[in-house]
C-alpha cells in the first residue's frame, strides 16, 4: 500500500495519506489571536488538508484538540459546532499543553477517510 505525503516539511508532512485514511498535522492559529480567531483558522487549516486529500469534514474520524488554558474550552466549542458536520462528527479528545510557540492556544490534529 503506498503512501503520499503533502507538504513535507523539514521535521513533519502537514498530511500523510495511507490507504484510505489522512493523518493531519497539528493545526494552530494565529498567535496573539483571541481563541475563537485562531479556531476559525486551524479549522479552516484542517479543512483545507481534508480537501487536498481528497477528503472533507463529513469523514472525519477523530480529532484532537489541544488548548492552552481550559478557560478557552466554551469559546472554543462554539466555534466548534458552528464548524462539524452535525449528521457526522468525529470523535474527539480535549486536553490542555503548555504551547510550543507563545501565544498559540489551540492545535487541532485530526484523522479522515478519505
Amino acid at each position: 500500500m503506498t503512501i503520499r505525503r503533502l507538504e513535507i516539511l523539514k521535521r513533519t508532512s502537514m498530511a500523510t495519506i495511507h490507504g484510505n485514511t489522512v493523518y493531519i498535522a497539528g493545526q494552530c492559529g494565529t498567535a496573539g489571536e483571541d481563541i475563537r480567531s485562531q479556531t476559525r483558522t486551524a479549522l479552516a487549516k484542517v479543512e483545507r488538508w481534508l480537501a487536498a486529500s481528497g477528503s472533507d469534514k463529513s469523514k472525519l474520524l477523530q480529532t484532537t484538540i489541544w488548548l492552552s488554558r481550559m478557560e478557552d474550552f466554551a469559546a472554543m466549542n462554539e466555534v466548534w459546532e458552528q464548524w462539524i458536520d452535525p449528521a457526522n462528527p468525529p470523535s474527539r479528545a480535549t486536553g490542555i499543553v503548555q504551547p510550543a510557540v507563545p501565544g498559540l492556544d489551540i492545535e487541532v490534529i485530526a484523522v479522515a477517510a478519505v
